[in-house]
């Protein structure tokens, strides 16, 4: 029986999964390959949708019952957060800010951030309108993640907060954005680790194999932008979160309970 397996196309997801999706990891079960934004699967999730699937860390409290997290494959690390961009505002008050999510980790990051603001509305929009959409005009400020780090200088934005700096500065903790999660009682937790440590290693082993996979998914990144987005997102926190990635990860969830945003869940440590 084939194994359903929900990831964003994004460099970092293919890279990690291409293996695994491909039947290049011995003694793992055929598997049943979505592509989802996060966004989508943070929903999908809620209704136990796919065995493994990647989600928001700021989506755990609503899915922990039924998913467990797994210690590798997902998305954490250091200069790589979320950034708000604008064409020449200093601040947010009043403002419409574009969102690619309400519950993803970048919009729980600018939550906390911001609390001491007042937009005027935010928006819910697909995230690949929403650097053109602050550039001309429909939105004051965007919330944006993954690659448009390295594009947004060419849309003319400017970036008021990198929301990663200002979680590692304050924390001292790499920022977790993306997790990986095994639905209970279907997925062994333990052989899933090891297949997916597998499918980063072979990744890791042989970088051509996967390129065309890569690429294919890319949504038309370019091959220097595809690289950049892997080397910044896949790193040692893919290959093992170890204590840091849990502490970052009950740092985030324990401060957003804190502040009223989320249901509090145990600690993970």
């Amino acid at each position: 029986m084939a194994l359903s397996l929900a990831v964003s196309p994004c460099p970092n997801d293919t890279f990690v999964f291409h293996a695994l999706a491909h039947g290049l990891v011995p003694g793992a079960p055929p598997v049943d390959l979505t592509f989802a934004d996060v966004d989508v699967t943070n929903t999908a999730a809620l209704d136990g949708a796919f065995d493994l699937v990647k989600v928001s860390y700021a989506a755990l409290p609503w899915l922990l019952d039924d998913y467990e997290l797994l210690p590798c494959g997902g998305a954490l690390g250091r200069g790589c957060g979320p950034l708000v961009l604008t064409r020449d505002r200093t601040d947010l008050n009043g403002a419409t800010v574009a969102v690619p999510g309400d519950r993803t980790t970048a919009y729980l990051l600018f939550r906390l951030w911001a609390a001491d603001q007042r937009p005027a509305r935010i928006e819910v929009v697909p995230f690949h309108q929403i650097m053109p959409g602050v550039a001309d005009g429909r939105f004051d400020a965007g919330l944006v993640i993954h690659e448009a780090r390295f594009t947004y200088p060419r849309y003319g934005l400017n970036a008021l907060v990198d929301l990663g700096e200002w979680w590692e500065r304050d924390t001292g903790l790499p920022i977790p954005l993306g997790a990986i999660l095994a639905k209970r009682g279907t997925v062994d937790p333990a052989a899933a680790t090891e297949w997916i440590r597998e499918s980063l290693r072979h990744g890791w082993r042989d970088t051509a194999a996967s390129q065309k996979f890569i690429l294919a998914n890319a949504q038309e990144m370019e091959p220097a932008v595809v690289r950049q987005h892997i080397e910044l997102y896949v790193n040692e926190f893919t290959l093992d979160l170890g204590k840091d990635g849990l502490a970052a990860a009950d740092a985030l969830l324990g401060r957003a309970a804190a502040a009223g945003l989320t249901p509090a869940v145990p600690s993970f440590l």
